[in-house]
């Protein structure tokens, strides 16, 4: 389990890439996308195809986004996690949220001997605020379980 600190180390950042946005406008990539540019974070689409996201161009690689990218939220299959580190590395980006799904041993490992600020097992949307609908529940009953962060 990821710490309180780590997670508000990682919130703190503004500039923020999303690895696995659909250029179809559904899925997880595109409602964590979306939550972020709400919260007023500036957001970069990530999709290996490239596309559009609300009339937005979605990069087909961190190296591709012009403006500075402080931190990297994974929504992607763990091999392909495992590259974006190598490509993180590279470009000094050293905070990355791998989303439950998105995460390997080798991939938190490399991200540990890189130093960066490794979340995982958490879910980014009980974090961003405001948190909206089944988040907000969801993030409640972790509370009141003790499973959320302190």
């Amino acid at each position: 389990m990821s710490t309180r600190k780590s997670i508000d180390r990682f919130l703190s950042n503004k500039n923020i890439a999303v690895i696995g946005v659909s250029s179809k406008g559904r899925g997880f990539g595109v409602a964590v996308y979306e939550q972020l540019k709400y919260a007023g974070y500036k957001v970069f689409g990530v999709n290996k195809n490239g596309g559009k996201i609300n009339n937005e161009i979605m990069f087909k690689s961190l190296g591709e986004i012009s403006s500075k990218v402080d931190a990297v939220v994974t929504v992607i299959p763990p091999p392909e996690t495992e590259k974006i580190i190598d490509e993180m590395k590279m470009l000094s980006i050293n905070q990355i949220w791998m989303q439950q799904g998105s995460e390997s041993k080798e991939a938190i490992e490399k991200c540990k001997s890189n130093g960066s600020n490794v979340i995982n097992g958490e879910c980014i949307l009980m974090f961003v605020e405001p948190v909206k609908s089944f988040h907000s529940f969801h993030r409640w009953i972790n509370k009141l379980i003790g499973k959320y962060p302190n």
